[in-house]
């Protein structure tokens, strides 16, 4: 029997577990444990968690972006 992980999306209020910033990666560890990162220290530990990860969910795409609500100057 395969069990398939999904993560919900992040949000504003995921902070990240080494600084307190945004979340935007969330690490589901083999055993279980749920750790999350913002976009600066999940590239300083990337290769590491990859190796012990069974789900890297990856958000930081959306710090490209500009939302939908910026001024049309901003955009």
């Amino acid at each position: 029997m395969t069990t398939a992980l999904t993560a919900s999306p992040l949000t504003a209020n995921d902070r990240c577990d080494r600084c307190g910033a945004q979340a935007y990666v969330r690490v589901i560890l083999l055993s279980g444990a749920e750790l999350l990162f913002c976009a600066h220290h999940a590239r300083e530990h990337e290769s590491r968690l990859r190796e012990v990860a069974a789900s890297y969910y990856d958000e930081t795409e959306r710090l490209d972006t500009t939302p939908a609500t910026a001024a049309l100057d901003e955009r």
